[in-house]
């Protein structure tokens, strides 16, 4: 089978497009044909070797498919011929087969696309476990957003209402990016400059209840100066490179929170979760009451230009790599 791999941790350019043999079926293991796989951050720290998991080389890229179960343990709530989206949990996903857990396997909407489909598991179940377990979102309250043209971005852009909020404000960087969080949903949009007077006057000199933030970086400070009373800034990552510090006395000014937010940590820690999450999740997608991602679509043949694009923050939402 065609395969994005890496053999040598020299960052995204280092992905390369080989063949290699089909991963072995084995008991419990649900065998698909994948269609179409998403990519993440953790990919490009992945290639570099920086991630705290570090696969042995070469190893395969990605960690969410979706495609067409071929083959699935007896008595299994999927059967093979079923659309699905699954986790590989970081490695061997930027292939034609992949085999994976069947508590890691759900069966697809009829209305989302298996394109659509290789980009909601990361991202959304990320930010559905940010809002409703970390954030505690109450219904009414308005939920800000870092890189609002990114992954995760669009995923909150895009599920925010669904799950309580009444408002949801984007920030980015250009004009570009602010077309690309309106067009997921944003209910206001600022740009980087200037960013926190712009909240502030958004919201009457109140502040937001939630911010979400897989940015990180020099904003980290005026993240908090933008929350309302007893509000949370969720900690998700640090795509700018720099992991900021707080000085704790700020806490105490609008008694604040900040709160860190490890979706694939409390996945691991918590079995059962990911079944509990799609339960709840896959009503709204099939509902249309939250809409599927448009994902950026590369070909496998430039499967190291889409991990790339997530390195140097060219990527508007979802990266996904088509394979079938």
């Amino acid at each position: 089978m065609r395969a994005a791999q890496v053999s040598k941790l020299e960052g995204p350019e280092a992905v390369e497009v080989v063949e290699i043999p089909e991963p072995a079926a084995y008991p419990g293991g649900v065998v698909i044909d994948v269609h179409a796989a998403g990519v993440a951050f953790p990919d490009v720290l992945m290639t570099r070797g920086l991630y705290q998991i570090k696969p042995e080389l070469p190893f395969v890229v990605g960690g969410e498919v979706a495609g067409i179960v071929r083959e699935a343990p007896e008595g299994a709530h999927i059967t093979a011929g079923d659309r699905v989206v699954a986790l590989t949990m970081l490695g061997n996903a930027l292939a034609e087969v992949a085999v994976t857990p069947t508590q890691m396997v759900f069966r697809l909407p009829d209305n989302v696309s298996l394109q659509a489909g290789a980009g909601i598991l990361f991202n959304d179940l990320t930010v559905h476990f940010c809002l409703r377990n970390r954030g505690r979102l109450a219904a009414g309250e308005t939920v800000l957003v870092h890189g609002a043209a990114g992954g995760i971005g669009t995923s909150t852009l895009r599920m925010a209402v669904a799950l309580g909020a009444s408002r949801v404000i984007a920030v980015v960087s250009t004009e570009e990016k602010a077309a690309v969080a309106r067009a997921n949903g944003a209910t206001d949009v600022v740009l980087t400059d200037g960013w926190l007077a712009a909240v502030k006057e958004l919201t009457g000199g109140r502040g937001v209840d939630i911010v979400l933030d897989p940015v990180g970086g020099d904003r980290f400070t005026d993240s908090i100066r933008s929350l309302a009373p007893a509000g949370r800034l969720l900690v998700v990552g640090f795509t700018a490179g720099e992991i900021p510090t707080v000085k704790v006395n700020r806490l105490l000014l609008k008694n604040v929170e900040v709160i860190g937010a490890a979706w694939g940590e409390w996945v691991m820690t918590h079995p059962g979760y990911l079944t509990e999450q799609w339960a709840e999740v896959e009503p709204l997608l099939a509902s249309g009451k939250i809409t599927p991602p448009k994902p950026v679509l590369y070909p496998l043949e430039r499967a190291a230009d889409a991990v790339a694009s997530l390195d140097n923050r060219t990527a508007t939402g979802k990266v996904v790599v088509t394979l079938r």
